[in-house]
């Protein structure tokens, strides 16, 4: 026997609610605000910079001036021009990589729960392997030794979250996979992948919705990191990183070509931490409610 409808169209909806219930409150709203400042200019910088960002256009380091806003860069090109053009790969790449690790982290952290047994066993002491290496450290490792290819990178990154996903979603996946009305479908023959999809990950909407926006966050920094190493987008081409890199040797000459794509990393991060710790608070609140809800009902019952 399975579910109502209703109460199906209700879990596939949930993660609407929960994002809009974020968006509403005040941290959300900051998050949101910060974050979409950027994500604005990185968009804006895809399709339109004031001049070409690889060309040699004034003195280096030049100071802001009415022809250059932000002065130029240790070569002489336009520092406005390498801000704008520098954030949308690093926001293509964030993302790429972020949804690369939750997903195979929410699925092997399932199974782990579902299956149990050996296989619990096996993925998760795989996964006490992985975690034995910080994130960046395996991106650098996997990075150094094949090249600083972006797709590599994105995926280096992304199996970096992998662990910390799979230990998340498999200690929420532990309660949900016990639920009488799992066992109801197990019953009827279901294969395995299809309760793992269809039963009980709609049921763990709220943890997912925070480990990505967490995540996110996280593939920020460390693709950002990687780039000031040099493993990121190699130049002439802009990348934030890769100028505050370049730029460091002009700080006390020119300091916007650091300050200003520092600001703008830090104002993403922030934002995107912002955001999922308000996803985090309204999945709280959720669950309290519903929490109150049986209570109540419970409650109810037992007068009659």
């Amino acid at each position: 026997m399975s579910r109502p409808r209703s109460s199906k169209k209700l879990r596939r909806h949930e993660w609407l609610t929960l994002l809009h219930r974020a968006a509403a409150s005040r941290r959300g709203i900051v998050g949101l605000s910060l974050a979409g400042f950027v994500v604005l200019v990185a968009v804006v910088g895809a399709v339109w910079t004031p001049d070409s960002p690889t060309a040699f256009l004034y003195d280096p380091l030049q100071k802001p001036s009415v022809q250059a806003l932000l002065g130029g860069d240790y070569l002489g090109r336009d520092v406005l021009s390498r801000v704008l053009g520098g954030g949308w790969v690093l926001l293509v790449m964030a993302v790429a990589a972020t949804v690369i690790g939750v997903c195979l982290g929410a699925f092997q952290g399932i199974e782990a729960a579902y299956l149990g047994g050996r296989t619990d066993t096996m993925i998760m002491r795989g996964m006490d392997v992985f975690l034995a290496f910080p994130a960046i450290v395996l991106a650098l490792l996997i990075v150094g030794t094949v090249g600083p290819k972006l797709w590599l990178i994105v995926l280096a990154v992304g199996l970096g979250h992998v662990p910390q996903v799979a230990r998340v979603m498999r200690a929420a996946a532990l309660d949900i996979a016990e639920r009488d009305y799992v066992k109801a479908v197990e019953l009827q023959g279901v294969k395995p992948t299809r309760i793992i999809t269809g039963e009980i990950l709609p049921n763990l909407v709220s943890p997912l919705m925070v480990e990505l926006g967490s995540r996110l966050t996280y593939s920020i920094v460390i693709i950002a990191g990687l780039s000031f190493l040099g493993f990121g987008q190699q130049p002439p081409a802009p990348s934030w990183g890769n100028m505050i890199s370049e730029n460091r040797i002009g700080l006390q000459t020119n300091p916007w070509a650091v300050i200003v794509p520092a600001a703008l990393i830090a104002l993403l991060a922030i934002g995107t931490n912002l955001f999922a710790d308000a996803v985090a608070r309204a999945a709280i609140g959720a669950d309290r409610q519903v929490e109150q809800a049986f209570v109540r009902t419970e409650a109810a019952k037992a007068s009659q």
